[in-house]
C-alpha cells in the first residue's frame, strides 16, 4: 500500500512541475527588454489582392460629373416607369485573378499590387481628363472584403472583418478571445496565400519580441492563423479539457490511500 501511495505522489509531483514548466512559455514577447524594435518603423499599407472586393467612390462639386464614375444599384422607378438611381446603393469592383476591375468609362484597370492610396491616385489622374477643368475630384478606395480567420486553441475560433485594413495579429488574437492556457505560443501556425494563388506556411512564436520586427507581425487579407494544442491539452484530451479533473482524482486518490495506510497500521 505504500508503494501505491508512493507511485500518487510521484505523479502528482510530475504533473505540478509539468504545469511550472508549462507556465514559463505562457507570456507572450518575453524578451522584449532586451531587443530593439527601430526595425518595426513604418506605417502598414495593406495591397491589393485577386479576389478583393473593394468599394470605390468618386466625389465631385458638381454631382453630375461623378455619377458615371459610380456604380449604383438601380432600384425603383421614376417618373413614366423608367428605372431610377435614388436612393441606390454603391456596387463593389471585384478584382479578378489578373488583378484587374472593370471601371466605369475608364475600362480595365490593374489594381493588384497597389496599397490604397496608390489605387484612389491613379483613378483620379485617369477620370480628370473627363471633367471639367474647375473640378478637383475625390477618390476613396477601400477594401470592403479585409478578413482573416483564428482558429484552434482561443478563446472563440472563426473569422474577423478588419474594417480598418490593419490588424497585427495581436489583435486578431485578442478579437478571438486570445490563446486559452493549451495554446502553443511558441510555435503558432500562420497560412497565407500570395497574389499567384501560391500557399505558404510561417511559424510564430509569440514568446519572442523579434515578431515586431517581422513581416509576420501585420497580417495580410484571408491570412489563416492556426494555434496548436500543447502537450497537456493532448494527453489530456481523451478524460477532459481541464486539468482540474486531473487535480481532483489525485488528491482523492491520496486522501484513500493515506486511510488506507492508517487503517493497516
Amino acid at each position: 500500500m505504500k508503494k501505491v501511495l508512493f507511485s500518487v505522489v510521484i505523479i502528482a509531483m510530475a504533473l505540478l512541475l509539468n504545469s511550472c514548466g508549462s507556465s514559463k512559455k505562457v507570456a507572450y514577447f518575453q524578451n522584449i527588454d532586451e531587443i530593439s524594435l527601430a526595425a518595426s518603423r513604418g506605417l502598414y499599407d495593406a495591397k491589393i489582392m485577386p479576389k478583393d472586393q473593394l468599394t470605390i467612390t468618386v466625389h465631385t462639386t458638381d454631382p453630375a460629373a461623378a455619377q458615371p464614375f459610380n456604380l449604383t444599384v438601380r432600384h425603383g422607378l421614376g417618373a413614366n416607369n423608367s428605372v431610377s438611381n435614388s436612393g441606390g446603393s454603391l456596387m463593389g469592383y471585384l478584382v479578378d485573378n489578373n488583378g484587374d476591375i472593370d471601371f466605369p468609362v475608364l475600362g480595365k484597370i490593374h489594381v493588384q499590387g497597389l496599397t490604397k492610396r496608390q489605387c484612389e491616385d491613379m483613378i483620379r489622374e485617369r477620370i480628370i481628363p473627363y471633367m471639367a477643368k474647375t473640378e478637383n475630384p475625390l477618390v476613396v478606395v477601400r477594401m470592403s472584403s479585409f478578413k482573416v480567420t483564428v482558429l484552434g486553441e482561443v478563446g472563440h475560433s472563426g473569422s474577423i472583418s478588419v474594417a480598418q485594413e490593419k490588424v497585427n495579429i495581436l489583435e486578431a488574437l485578442a478579437q478571438a478571445g486570445d490563446l486559452t492556457i493549451y495554446g502553443k505560443r511558441d510555435n503558432v501556425l500562420l497560412l497565407r496565400e500570395d497574389e499567384m494563388g501560391q500557399k505558404h506556411q510561417y511559424r510564430i512564436n509569440l514568446n519572442d519580441a523579434n515578431l515586431i520586427n517581422s513581416p509576420l507581425y501585420y497580417l495580410q487579407q484571408n491570412d489563416i492563423v492556426y494555434v496548436e494544442p500543447n502537450t497537456v491539452k493532448a494527453k489530456n484530451s481523451d478524460i477532459g479539457s481541464s486539468t482540474t479533473i486531473w487535480f481532483s482524482f489525485i488528491s482523492i486518490a491520496t486522501s484513500v490511500a493515506s486511510l488506507l495506510v492508517n487503517i493497516l497500521r
